[in-house]
């Protein structure tokens, strides 16, 4: 029992012997490998120097991109790039396995072909916490490079149909300094998709619809270079749009509409109501152009904020019709015979016979008929105005009862000029009149507030015939601007948004 026990520690420990010494021996192996393949080896010089040309294969994997800028024309994307080429110096059989991992220190001591973007702006490699990058080294000398990369690049956008564009965002990338006879960049063949977008990216302002990429040769002064091209192909989203700057537009221009069915006596609600709509009108319009850079040409969107601001302005002057042609009907325009008759005549007269001509004119007897005088406003329940004359009626006191000595009703004897038989009324109670003022000091009524009674049982004067005539006439043109602005306003927009979307559905 004791020596079994004996024997079965020491198979244990054997194993475990056995075990660290192939790990070991395993360690060494690569180790020694290694040195082997590195022990000569120029990384100053590509693979297969002075023979055919090396081709580099490229594969992508987008992890996600943005923000894109159509201020500095750019767009940024955080991708996996990986490079694999072959290079027969490094290939091997001792070890069978496949594959080795071999630590990002390698890479200092190996070739690695000078791969740049054509049009990267501010491109990175990410180093939290470690730099992301690895080497795969294969049996047959294939190397496998990848690594985490951010690439700024620009995108030249042509912003005509903004904000219903789709823009092309391309990237190219070749090698730096070797030309097509030493390097050669293809996408990678056995990829079912050199270019992969991962199925979780989301972007706020586009959505990604195709990856078109190909091969392409760049001819310089120094040589041919061999570069490899990828499109991103982006639609805009427009919800943003239609919520800050195409919804607000229509509805302040349906706003400055409600002008139409105000009076067209209420200048002060039609002006304010235009003014405030204009004013509105141009802070959306300049507030749409912050988040565009100042391109020579007209986009989408300043041909709808131009074209609401011009049904608003279309709406203010609308009015400015109306309103001139029913102060010019009234009569507010317009003098009658009588007064510039008089207006010609005065101006021969010397002040003094002016003067005479102001003063109130003689009494008139006060026959029973018309010996009321009715006082009230000169303005019709219309709000027509008539022109009328003041009637002055003098009345004067009746004569005093002649009196005999006893203070009794006198019957006729004495005379009429006797002094004792007349009584005179003290002259206190009735002051003599005095002059009126002279016409400098008068101030003309405004409008006159007297009118007869017998005027007024006829019923108010009728409004001149041209003021009926254009009354009715600017009552018309509202009614028919009604109509006609929303019916146009509803073409343009039909016409506006066909010819945009139809546009929208092909790629530049």
């Amino acid at each position: 029992m004791k020596g079994d026990h004996v024997v079965a520690s020491a198979f244990m420990l054997f194993s475990s012997l056995s075990l660290l010494s192939g790990a070991d021996r395993v360690h060494r192996n690569v180790s020694e490998l290694l040195d082997n393949l590195l022990r000569g080896y120029d990384n100053s010089v590509r693979p297969d120097f002075g023979g055919s040309p090396l081709v580099v294969e490229i594969d992508i994997m987008v992890r996600s991109m943005g923000p894109i800028s159509e201020v500095d024309m750019t767009y940024s994307m955080d991708m996996y790039f990986r490079q694999t080429w072959i290079d027969t110096r490094l290939s091997y059989s001792a070890y069978t396995k496949g594959t080795l991992a071999l630590s990002i220190s390698m890479l200092e001591r190996i070739w690695k072909p000078d791969t740049y973007f054509y049009n990267g702006k501010q491109s990175y490699l990410h180093t939290i916490t470690t730099p992301n990058k690895f080497v795969r080294l294969y049996q047959d000398g294939r190397v496998l490079y990848s690594s985490r990369l951010t690439v700024k690049a620009s995108c030249p956008m042509n912003l005509e149909d903004f904000p219903m564009d789709t823009q092309r965002c391309p990237l190219k990338l070749g090698s730096f300094g070797y030309t097509t006879r030493d390097v050669l960049y293809h996408w990678k063949s056995n990829a079912s998709k050199p270019v992969d977008i991962a199925a979780d990216m989301k972007m706020s302002q586009f959505d990604l619809i195709s990856t078109p990429n190909g091969n392409a040769t760049d001819s310089l002064k120094s040589g041919q270079y061999s570069c490899l091209l990828v499109d991103f192909h982006l639609q805009r989203h427009m919800g943003n749009f239609l919520i800050q700057v195409y919804g607000p537009c229509t509805l302040l221009v349906v706003l400055s509409w409600v002008s139409f069915w105000l009076n067209r006596e209420a200048t002060a609600d039609r002006v304010s109501l235009g003014v405030t709509t204009v004013l509105t009108m141009t802070f959306l319009g300049l507030e749409a152009r912050t988040d565009l850079p100042k391109v020579p040409y007209p986009t989408a969107l300043d041909f709808f904020v131009f074209l609401s601001f011009a049904f608003i302005f279309a709406t203010i002057i609308q009015f400015a019709v109306v309103h001139y042609f029913t102060k010019n009907g009234s009569g507010e325009l317009y003098f009658n015979d009588s007064s510039s008759s008089s207006s010609s005549e005065d101006e021969g007269e010397t002040e003094n016979e002016s003067r005479t001509r102001n003063r109130a004119p003689p009494p008139l007897p006060l026959p029973l008929s018309s010996s009321i005088v009715v006082e009230g406003e000169g303005e019709f329940p219309r709000g027509e105005r008539i022109s009328t004359q003041m009637s002055v009626i003098e009345i004067n006191p009746p004569p005093l009862p002649k009196l005999n000595n006893g203070g009794a009703p006198s019957s006729g004897s004495g005379g009429e000029d006797s002094p004792s038989a007349v009584l005179k009324p003290p002259q206190s109670r009735y002051p003599p009149p005095r002059d009126p003022p002279t016409a400098s000091r008068i101030q003309p009524p405004s409008p006159p507030a007297f009118f007869l009674l017998e005027t007024l049982c006829d019923g108010p004067t009728p409004p001149p015939q041209a003021y009926q005539e254009t009354a009715a006439g600017t009552r018309k043109l509202d009614k028919f601007a009604r109509i006609f602005f929303p019916l146009s306003f509803l073409c343009i927009n039909v016409f506006y948004w066909y010819s945009y979307l139809y546009k929208a559905t092909t790629f530049p």
